[in-house]
């Protein structure tokens, strides 16, 4: 019985690190602030402000990627404007759908990693009521061999 109670502790506690760490990854996915976000911080902005700001943010990320060889070189024929980044653009769009995606795949193995965590609780418990029962019987078995014995001893044998 010991056995099994380590191993669905072991069990409970492997389902907890992972859905800790699935909740990181579902944070990290969402450091970005979104004008829903923006506009709880600053209630009194307007719509459009709040734009130019997540636009600026926006601007300052994609300043930050290093331009390619090909960037370089195109460069020295037309200067590009700094802070504008197509092939930056083209990846920020692709990893906004990818973080979308990657969220939805999170959040629905979060949902079943949280229902195997409650069948696990529930199963925990039944055991956990098992073993109180098999404790109470093994102490009123435990209880009358010593009577028993009492007895025989009385009686001499």
């Amino acid at each position: 019985m010991d056995k099994e109670k380590y191993i669905w502790k072991e069990r409970n506690e492997i389902l907890h690190k992972k859905v800790n760490r699935q909740m990181a990854e579902i944070k990290e996915l969402h450091k970005h602030e979104t004008i829903f976000d923006l506009a709880r911080k600053f209630p009194n902005k307007t719509y459009r402000e709040l734009e130019k700001y997540r636009d600026a943010d926006r601007q300052e990320e994609a300043a930050q990627i290093p331009m390619t060889e090909s960037q370089k070189s195109q460069e020295e024929l037309e200067p590009i404007k700094k802070g504008v980044c197509v092939t930056g653009a083209l990846r920020k769009a692709r990893e906004e759908i990818n973080w979308k995606t990657k969220c939805k795949e999170l959040e629905v193995a979060l949902a079943n990693a949280l229902a195997v965590n409650e069948s696990h609780q529930k199963l925990n418990g039944k055991l956990q009521e098992r073993l109180t029962e098999v404790e109470e019987e093994n102490k009123k078995m435990n209880d009358h061999l010593d009577r028993q014995v009492q007895s025989a001893r009385k009686a001499g044998i």
